[in-house]
């Protein structure tokens, strides 16, 4: 690799480091995903990068795991020699102390990132999230009605992770950000060398963050000079959801016209598509997917019996195999009593399944609902990288697969996170 890529993001899952890869794409930048630390040899064959990013599962992880996860991450980037490494966490901020924590990945990625300026963006306007004041808020599912997030229908009672404080100051605080700054957005308005002054005095308080909110697309850009600047100092560490890569390239390529989105082609073989999510999103969305032939697993079955997930894997099988698409979803009847060690059970049983149709089935076109699904179901294929191939809803990206087994390498994969799409979405993925 020629260059040295400016910047680096890691994915706190897959699904989310997917959206970061789409917004880096489709504004002309080269970027690769990859689904670890990659080597010498792999970033040779990816070629001249703008931006690298590894795809991870953080967001899932207890401290003593996150900080084990994360630490050859800082290593790798820091020696790459990127200016800004971008901690892409949620878009709705959902972590705690225990499990995700924001604040545990700051600690960790910091050392090797020694920029006084350590920018939390909140809000991403694309999808519906939006911060403002330090307040975020979020569309429930996409064009849906705009919650406070600690009053999120979803959000606020999260299995895993319910938001209960919707000030991001207060919310990271309690993960051991305390004295964070914020910079609200109607400060933005201020003349450029006035907006830098009061930046430079909130860093003067040597502040453990400094949230950014942003309330519209166009605080994006000011957001992004922001970064930019300072990371031309001295390189810098960056948390947030997508927007910290989209306000990045609307300083990079302001007044420069984006490239035209490559719609995705009607499938032209059997589509798979395994639902994990218990979201009421993906609910909807199940319901709506009327060209396809639609399984209900069992999800507690297909945890604990091998022969009740061979069988499913042969009705699957046979399903495709005579030209229908096809649709298995594992949600309980009622998904608001799944508890957390159930739903990581789920998760690794549906991506063990996932991994087991491609090796028997030859499929050109997959797509997964659900973040720990989607983070589990990718590596248990065996791929290296993803690279974009187009985005079918904000917020929902079909990427290429790379892998060094023929079966998996080309596969266009949709992967969503339980609150991405309209209805219509899965009959989207059909092309």
């Amino acid at each position: 690799m020629a260059a040295t890529p400016r910047l680096g993001w890691y994915g706190d899952d897959f699904t989310g480091a997917t959206d970061t890869l789409a917004a880096l794409a489709k504004a002309g930048q080269r970027a690769l995903l990859f689904l670890d630390v990659p080597d010498v040899a792999r970033l040779g064959e990816a070629g001249p990068l703008d931006a690298v990013g590894i795809a991870g599962a953080a967001r899932s992880m207890a401290p003593d795991a996150m900080r084990a996860e994360l630490e050859p991450v800082g290593r790798f980037f820091a020696a790459l020699g990127v200016a800004v490494m971008h901690y892409k966490c949620c878009s709705t901020f959902d972590s705690a102390p225990g499990v995700g924590s924001i604040g545990e990945a700051v600690r960790t990625l910091a050392p090797h990132f020694r920029n006084r300026f350590r920018p939390v963006v909140g809000g991403q306007p694309n999808i519906g999230r939006y911060c403002l004041f330090s307040t975020l808020f979020a569309a429930a599912g996409t064009g849906g009605a705009v919650h406070r997030i600690d009053r999120h229908p979803t959000m606020s009672v999260h299995p895993v992770t319910p938001m209960a404080e919707a000030d991001l100051r207060r919310h990271l605080a309690a993960q051991g950000l305390e004295g964070m700054a914020a910079l609200h957005f109607p400060d933005y308005g201020l003349d450029g060398d006035v907006l830098d002054g009061q930046l430079e005095r909130l860093l003067a308080d040597g502040p453990s963050a400094l949230l950014l909110d942003v309330a519209r697309a166009e605080d994006l850009a000011t957001v992004g000079r922001l970064i930019w600047e300072r990371a031309g100092r001295e390189p810098l560490l960056a948390v947030g959801p997508s927007s910290v890569a989209q306000a990045l390239v609307a300083h990079w390529n302001a007044g420069s016209a984006t490239a035209d989105e490559v719609a995705l082609a009607a499938a032209d073989s059997p589509v798979f598509l395994m639902a994990g999510s218990l979201s009421p999103v993906t609910r909807r969305q199940i319901e709506a997917a009327a060209s396809y032939t639609r399984i209900q697993a069992d999800a507690a079955a297909l945890c604990g019996d091998p022969g009740y997930a061979e069988t499913l894997l042969g009705e699957v099988a046979a399903s495709l195999a005579a030209g229908r698409h096809t649709l298995v979803w594992t949600a309980p009847a009622d998904a608001g009593t799944a508890d957390t060690a159930q739903a990581g059970r789920v998760a690794a049983a549906t991506a063990d399944f996932v991994a087991a149709m491609l090796r028997r089935v030859a499929l050109r076109r997959v797509g997964i609902a659900g973040g720990d699904t989607s983070s589990l179901a990718v590596r248990a294929l065996g791929c290296w990288g993803l690279s974009y191939r187009c985005t079918l809803a904000p917020g929902v990206t079909v990427s290429r697969t790379h892998a060094d087994d023929p079966a998996v390498d080309g596969l266009e994969l949709m992967l969503k996170g339980g609150q991405m799409g309209g209805e219509d979405l899965f009959e989207r993925l059909l092309g």
